[in-house]
């Protein structure tokens, strides 16, 4: 339950810190006293956004903080998940500096939003006056039915194999899409495969060939020229060896006559002997180089081809193109296992299919098994609050196929009136019918939820007199279970309460304030006869405010 609750410029709000308390307590106050900035600031803190606007001095920062007693609502998982230390008393915090930037705390840990949301949802839910137009919404009357139901959890499971159960159809319908698409790709990169392997290229083959094709082309201009050094070197009657070994041997023979001529000699020879190999290879090149037009021809075709692929593929190489028949091979393979995976895709969201069924049934049987209670508890309590004459019905209608709420579609239908069919409650409630069935519903699900803190902003609207005793009635018989907050302009209401809040303003020469303080009990007859009165306190509206006070 919210213990207490701090504000520091926050709107109207200079600094004000108030305690809140078990049971029942109702907050009061002229209309523009800021009941609303109270929760507003408290929205904050359960996860709302904000932005600068928030800030009553723009050169200051924005703190609002709530503790809650938390003691025995099983939320140390909850802690525990997120790494969170947990103490029986929760602090939520929210910073707003002059940039509209936030920060989050939970018990001086830094948090993002939406886990602060998360921890709120579980500590406090607020009913406000425009949130009585959901009750005409379908998800909401859904969900109302099913926490009556206390399925949550179960559909909460029910819900998370129902996404992945539309994402696997999602990714059928992909797949089946890609499919189609490639039937016709397929037969093309088939073509371009079957050409590029009869190609049957080699890494490397593109520079050898091009280097025979080189010497082909110039096999005869080769040959002549081998031919000529091969005579001058060692074929012609006057040769270089023939030359050089001359010159050695006249050397030799000189040799005793002067000590360099050895050194002379010495490398003559070892030239001869460099000679007389590359003499030997020059013979056997000259022999092999042949003018081969057939071959010349063939390389020439394969060298076309090579450039060929290369310019359709845009590559650079034959090694690219090698790199480019692996990619069509796996894409060829990809899409020729299109067909296998989409058959295993079938077969896997059938079995999911199968099992949310199951799911489902199980669900819509608990509802439909509630349905006579919830319907008979609902009529019970409008009866409660002067409407006895009212007939309420959850309709529940079996869909085709399974909704991410299960097999059902829930519709409340309502009527106020004797001989008038119940129709569609957003066809027939009024204002003032709308918000007694909403609190009626309120009521019951809240309880057996067992939330430690519920706020009601105004569920008085549309209703008086005896009527709005009735309300306070159930208001506080609710908070015999948790903690009821409430915000009335009834004095009917006010005077149920177990504590009794007066939001005002203080007008100062510069700045208007809005202030809240806990009144005693000779201002909560004060504070109740001025509900009663129009502008001067009467002594009838003192009296009366005893006498509701005393009951």
């Amino acid at each position: 339950m919210l213990r207490k609750l701090s504000i520091d410029n926050y709107i109207l709000i200079h600094d004000l810190e108030i305690d809140f308390f078990s049971g029942f307590s109702v907050i009061t106050g002229e209309t523009g006293s800021g009941k609303s900035i109270l929760l507003g600031a408290l929205h904050l803190i359960l996860g709302q956004r904000a932005d600068t606007s928030s800030l009553l001095d723009k050169s200051g920062k924005c703190i609002v903080e709530g503790q809650f007693l938390i003691k025995g609502y099983d939320l140390e998982p909850f802690f525990t998940n997120h790494d969170l230390d947990y103490d029986d008393t929760a602090v939520l915090r929210r910073e707003i500096n002059q940039n509209g930037k936030s920060r989050a705390f939970i018990n001086d840990t830094p948090v993002n939003l939406s886990l602060l949301k998360e921890l709120g949802d579980k500590l406090v839910n607020i009913h406000s006056q425009n949130s009585v137009t959901t009750l005409n919404d379908a998800d909401f009357q859904m969900a109302i039915l099913d926490s009556y139901a206390r399925q949550t959890e179960t559909l909460k499971a029910y819900q998370q194999e129902y996404r992945r159960y539309s994402k696997l159809r999602k990714d059928l319908d992909e797949l089946k899409n890609r499919e189609a698409r490639t039937k016709g790709e397929l037969d093309y990169y088939r073509f371009l495969l079957d050409e590029l392997l009869k190609a049957n290229l080699r890494d490397g083959e593109q520079e050898e060939s091009e280097q025979k094709l080189e010497i082909l082309s110039h096999a005869e201009e080769i040959k002549s020229n081998l031919f000529t050094a091969a005579e001058r070197t060692g074929r012609a009657e006057i040769n270089i060896l023939s030359l050089l070994n001359e010159v050695i041997l006249g050397l030799i023979s000189v040799s005793r006559y002067h000590p360099a001529i050895d050194d002379f000699t010495s490398r003559l020879k070892n030239n001869l002997i460099d000679l007389k190999d590359i003499f030997k290879e020059i013979e056997k090149l000259e022999e092999d180089i042949q003018f081969d037009p057939e071959e010349q021809q063939r390389l020439t075709q394969r060298i076309d081809l090579i450039y060929r692929l290369e310019k359709k593929h845009k590559a650079l190489n034959v090694k690219e193109l090698l790199q480019i028949i692996k990619d069509i091979e796996d894409k060829i393979n990809t899409d020729d296992n299109l067909e296998q995976n989409i058959k295993l895709l079938e077969s896997e969201i059938l079995h999911i299919e199968k099992v949310l069924y199951q799911s489902a049934e199980v669900i819509s049987k608990a509802r439909k098994g509630i349905r006579s209670r919830f319907e008979k508890e609902v009529t019970d309590r409008l009866t409660l609050l002067g409407m006895p004459a009212s007939r309420f019905i959850a309709e529940i209608k079996q869909l085709k196929e399974i909704s991410m709420d299960g097999i059902d579609e829930v519709s409340f239908m309502f009527s106020a009136n004797k001989g008038i069919a119940a129709s569609e409650v957003s066809k027939v409630a009024s204002g003032g019918e709308l918000s007694r069935l909403m609190l009626a519903i309120k009521s019951m699900v809240s309880r057996k939820n067992l939330l430690p803190t519920i706020i009601f902003d105004e569920i008085d609207n549309g209703v008086s007199g005896d009527i709005a005793g009735k309300v306070g009635n159930i208001l506080k018989g609710m908070a015999a279970d948790m903690q009821v907050i409430v915000i009335t302009h009834l004095p009917q209401i006010a005077g149920k309460g177990e504590h009794h809040y007066n939001v005002y303003k203080s007008e100062g020469r510069d700045v208007t304030m809005t202030l809240i303080r806990k009144l005693k009990s000779n201002e909560r007859v004060e504070e109740i006869a001025r509900m009663m009165s129009n502008e001067n306190i009467t002594a009838a509206a003192m009296k009366t405010a005893r006498e509701l006070l005393a009951n």
